[in-house]
């Protein structure tokens, strides 16, 4: 028995709570995981795994040595990425999930200089804006927009990025210019809405101009759930809408967008990169955070919008 194989398909089994899905990420078959746990079982002569039909459950014993696991192989990485050559050059495959917009207009046209400064890490990006179960599905982070609710993540803000309105001019034309954000109540105007994945609603958007401040909700005939569809029926004119700059820029030096309510402010959006708590940050992680980090970082001027 390798014991690093063992310990490794143990904390897969415990942080995945199924053989099956450790198997899953790990790439390896099921009987393969279930007779390194038996092993390590028998050459620790305890129990470390309740199994039923349904599922698995770690005992008190189980947990307590997880625990230990999980830093002794934090401490191997560590070891390994501490030295020269490891160090310098990061390597291995990387499991990330990021926003569609956000890899189709920032992230992919600069992966050319990633890999020419990384040329030994496998990126297989996920492109979305769901909700990814990291542990479940073996994905190493997330970058996403807006604050984080889950509180058993751990998290690294990366930037925030600057908010306008806009719509299409074929909208406009139709609607006429909104001269007050209250007006988007109004049966003669409507937005793009979009449907966040934490909560399956479109939430409201906060404006401020001076002392006012007003929450925008707004009427829509159509909500959507990803960032390229709501970009695409905002440029259709299916109505106002509101975008980070790296997303409004290409389009307004085109024409095919309009800044509407330019006296009014909005707080930036934070993003963030995400990661599993006990899933330790490795050089091939810390090198693609950096990156996101400068990406994120030019768009986010001191002081937002």
């Amino acid at each position: 028995m390798d014991r690093f194989d063992a310990m490794t398909a143990f904390a897969r089994v415990v942080e995945t709570g199924s053989f099956t899905k450790a198997a899953e990420t790990l790439h390896m078959s099921k009987t393969s995981v279930t007779q390194l746990v038996q092993q390590l079982e028998a050459r620790l002569r305890v129990r470390l795994l309740n199994r039923t039909t349904r599922k698995v459950n770690v005992t008190a014993d189980g947990a307590a040595y997880y625990e230990r696991v999980i830093k002794l192989l934090a401490d191997m990485d560590d070891a390994e990425t501490s030295l020269s050559s490891a160090a310098e050059a990061p390597r291995g495959r990387l499991r990330v999930d990021v926003p569609s917009p956000l890899a189709r207009m920032v992230l992919v046209p600069a992966l050319p200089a990633f890999h020419a400064r990384y040329p030994d890490i496998q990126l297989d990006m996920g492109v979305s804006d769901r909700i990814v179960d990291l542990i479940g599905e073996n994905v190493d982070c997330v970058v996403r927009g807006g604050e984080l609710t889950d509180q058993s993540l751990m998290a690294r803000r990366v930037g925030d990025l600057r908010l306008g309105v806009y719509a299409a001019p074929s909208y406009l034309k139709l609607a006429g210019k909104p001269a007050h954000p209250r007006e988007l109540e109004d049966t003669h105007h409507r937005i793009v809405g979009f449907l966040w994945q934490r909560t399956g609603r479109a939430l409201p958007y906060a404006m401020r101009r001076g002392n006012e401040v007003v929450n925008v909700h707004g009427r829509y005939v159509l909500a959507v759930d990803d960032g390229n569809a709501y970009l695409a029926a905002g440029l259709a004119g299916m109505g106002v809408m509101w975008l980070p700059d790296y997303m409004s820029a290409p389009h307004l030096a085109q024409g095919e967008l309009v800044p509407v309510f330019e006296d009014w402010r909005m707080d930036p959006m934070p993003m963030y990169v995400a990661f599993p708590p006990n899933r330790h940050v490795s050089a091939k992680l810390r090198a693609f955070i950096d990156w996101i980090i400068e990406l994120v970082g030019a768009y986010s001027p001191a002081g937002g919008r």
